[in-house]
């Protein structure tokens, strides 16, 4: 399968693409250039805001045009217009080598993150968590690399991967959102094959970018491989489903760490790529606040 069209973003490390469905828009983030994306395919105009701090991942608002952003160290309430914040959690201080990575809004409202060791010590110190209506509070810990969150069409499953143990698990997801169901190892993926961002499709299958493969890896709700998507950047890292009829999927990739030998065989990592697939995603959640 080859592009249906790229985006010439640049990105050192595109991230957290989320598609707007409300005005036909997509959005994501480059992490360590601390800028945001916003991109109209009708009028095929990309503009970028600067942001205050590195953004790992953000989801929609009901009711507000405003986002809801992990930032490295604190989630917030952010607005792409004028730039105001309103912070509703920070790390705690005590907390170091850590920032926060991943996140997805699931069917109930909630927005979930994980955070990531990003210092050396190879301490397993990075966690889980949800926020339900402002409230925010840890799930689980002892991650080192937390990514690949989504969620089951019908709400009830949530996929989670530890990107360092080369490990998709899925949890089965009270109603309440109080507690995640026993883990259960839905797929691993191959040493050179890092599991990051994820979205699920009608039809309950899982798309997950494999960075350091270049691939987007599609696996059945029974964690087998149905399809491999090739990317021509080694550092696929985040996709979302969208257009008119979602079934378009958007990747982010990342240009970050490569060396110039191999940015001269990948002159698009760090664009965003689009491709028309056979099936459609489900509508972006909106987080309640």
């Amino acid at each position: 399968m080859r592009p249906l069209g790229i985006l010439a973003a640049g990105n050192t490390l595109g991230e957290g693409i989320v598609w707007d469905g409300r005005d036909y828009r997509l959005w994501w983030t480059d992490i360590a250039e601390r800028r945001l994306y916003c991109h109209d395919p009708a009028s095929n105009r990309t503009d970028s805001h600067a942001l205050p701090d590195r953004a790992g991942s953000f989801g929609l608002v009901q009711g507000d045009r405003r986002l809801i952003v992990a930032f490295a160290r604190e989630i917030a309430l952010y607005s792409p217009l004028d730039g105001s914040i309103s912070s509703l959690w920070k790390m705690h201080d005590d907390v170091s080598g850590v920032r926060l990575n991943d996140g997805r809004v699931d069917r109930s409202g909630r927005f979930w993150c994980a955070s990531m060791v990003e210092d050396d010590s190879g301490e397993a110190k990075a966690a889980l968590y949800c926020v339900d209506r402002g409230a925010v509070r840890p799930v689980c810990a002892h991650l080192h690399i937390g990514n690949g969150l989504a969620f089951s069409p019908d709400g009830n499953e949530m996929y989670f991967a530890d990107s360092l143990q080369h490990t998709i698990w899925r949890h089965a997801l009270h109603a309440d959102g109080l507690e995640l169901g026993r883990a259960q190892v839905f797929a691993r993926t191959s040493p050179d094959a890092f599991p990051d961002g994820a979205a699920v499709d009608v039809d309950g299958g899982l798309w997950i970018a494999h960075w350091g493969a270049g691939c987007i890896v599609r696996y059945t709700p029974a964690g087998r491989v149905d399809r491999v998507v090739p990317v021509p950047a080694s550092q696929p890292s985040c996709l979302c489903f969208g257009g008119p009829q979602r079934d378009l999927l958007f990747v982010t990739t990342a240009r970050i760490g490569l060396s110039p030998q191999k940015l001269a065989s990948e002159p698009h990592a760090g664009d965003v790529f689009v491709y028309r697939v056979d099936t459609s995603g489900i509508s972006e959640p909106e987080y309640r606040p």
